[in-house]
């Protein structure tokens, strides 16, 4: 069943009205969130990926994360059909990994998708996707960020409500935790509770909050932005003291988030980012500290409202009086940490 995409379409030619040169050039990154895919009007592959990567930012390297994609359709059992997307990112970490890109490590990482709801069924394929992740397989996501309101979509299949809260996907994300592996969540600000109640609930294992816990702007949340911050800064506050939980700081440039920086004459400059999204991100890193926050592209779904370069330049900016220990975590460390890539940085903080 074809399904229509909910994210903000990408324009190259309005991205391309913003110019800015890259801040400090030569600050290595690893960027712990990207997707890759290939669908009806809109491709994003290694090659647009490495595009991005070029924009005058060190990309080092990066995160592939769960995109429903490249699934395996001759695979019988539809749990394992996933376990094509592993092996798909797998095939574009090794093209990177020739040599004729430079230095640029594409797919470092990879996060997988198992449905963690099918119990002993799980170690079989997780047993797969290591056998086809090169050594590069860390971790899995599922869908899990819904609420009951049709504006509020950032998947295009939706996903089942509640999930988070259901015994048997506790019992996946122990699994996750016994292997090593990682597990991610994307969840909206309105489901903090449940988050927060899952990662107390798996203690041994390393969860991840994606894209900031989603405060959400669109929407019956149109208007109520200071309501929201205070809510989302409410539940953010109880789940830093939970230890296995990171964040990732970006994710702020979707629909969902409504600042609505697509509906410019032009895309925003850095500056009007760092300003818009300051509250959030510095209060995370207060919270959570340099060591379990990470910065993040989201790309290609942030795409629709903001340029890679000028992304991690609002980053930058953020971050301008850190010491370099600390840009280090938040550029770096951390998701290199997390994520068990095994590299080191190659240039200053």
């Amino acid at each position: 069943m074809a399904v229509s995409s909910p994210h903000i379409a990408v324009r190259e030619d309005w991205l391309a009205l913003e110019q800015e040169e890259a801040l400090f050039p030569g600050m290595p990154i690893v960027d712990p969130h990207h997707h890759l895919w290939d669908r009806p009007g809109h491709r994003h592959l290694f090659d647009e990926l490495l595009a991005d990567a070029r924009q005058g930012h060190r990309i080092q390297a990066t995160v592939f994360v769960q995109s429903r994609s490249m699934y395996n359709i001759d695979q019988a059992d539809d749990l394992l059909k996933p376990v094509g997307e592993v092996e798909f990112a797998n095939g574009v970490a090794a093209r990177s990994a020739s040599g004729l890109y430079g230095s640029f490590r594409a797919c470092a990482g990879i996060v997988g998708s198992c449905d963690l709801m099918a119990g002993d069924r799980i170690e079989a394929v997780l047993d797969r996707m290591m056998g086809v992740g090169g050594g590069r397989f860390r971790g899995i996501r599922n869908q899990t960020a819904w609420h009951e309101d049709p504006e509020i979509a950032t998947n295009p299949v939706p996903p089942v409500r509640g999930l988070l809260l259901k015994a048997a996907f506790r019992d996946g994300a122990r699994r996750l935790g016994a292997r090593g592996l990682t597990l991610d969540v994307w969840a909206y600000h309105t489901q903090l509770e449940e988050f927060e109640d899952l990662a107390r609930a798996c203690p041994d294992t390393t969860i991840i909050l994606d894209h900031l816990g989603g405060p959400l702007g669109a929407g019956p949340y149109r208007g109520r932005r200071e309501e929201v911050l205070a809510d989302w800064r409410a539940s953010m506050k109880r789940i830093a003291e939970l230890p296995n939980v990171c964040v990732k700081l970006g994710g702020l440039a979707m629909g969902a988030g409504g600042f609505d920086f697509h509906l410019a004459d032009r895309p925003p400059a850095s500056d009007l980012l760092a300003a818009a999204w300051d509250p959030y991100i510095s209060f995370a890193i207060e919270r959570f500290g340099t060591q379990r926050c990470m910065f993040e592209s989201n790309f290609p779904v942030d795409k629709g409202m903001v340029s890679y370069r000028s992304l991690w330049n609002a980053f930058k900016r953020l971050t301008k009086g850190f010491s370099a220990s600390e840009k280090q975590d938040l550029f770096f460390s951390t998701a290199a940490r997390v994520y068990n890539l095994g590299i080191k940085p190659e240039g200053e903080f």
